[in-house]
């Protein structure tokens, strides 16, 4: 399946990235290549990543990236899979899914 990731999702990246080069000096590629392999992991098997129950938006599922202690969430759609946050593992509340 084709991963989408939505302008809320590539935003988030983008902060996490910038933070991640800049504080985490000794594996500065390791989120980005950690996410690399989740984007094809949920690729290949979708239904692979747990139900996280969300009250505004259906059917949201969720890996974590163990290294870099992220989630990615994201929704099956058709042939697609939508990447909707990546959110820290860490925080105390999950993200705003639209």
């Amino acid at each position: 399946m084709r991963v989408v990731v939505t302008p809320e999702a590539s935003q988030q990246v983008l902060r996490i990235e910038e933070w991640w080069r800049r504080e985490r000096t000794a594996a500065p590629d390791l989120f980005t290549e950690e996410l690399a392999s989740a984007f094809e992991f949920i690729g290949n098997a979708p239904q692979a990543g747990r139900r996280y129950p969300h009250a505004t938006v259906a059917k949201v599922r969720r890996v974590l990236l163990r290294s870099s202690r992220h989630h990615v969430y994201y929704r099956i759609h058709d042939k697609d899979v939508i990447v909707l946050a990546v959110w820290s593992a860490v925080r105390g509340s999950g993200p705003d899914l639209k």
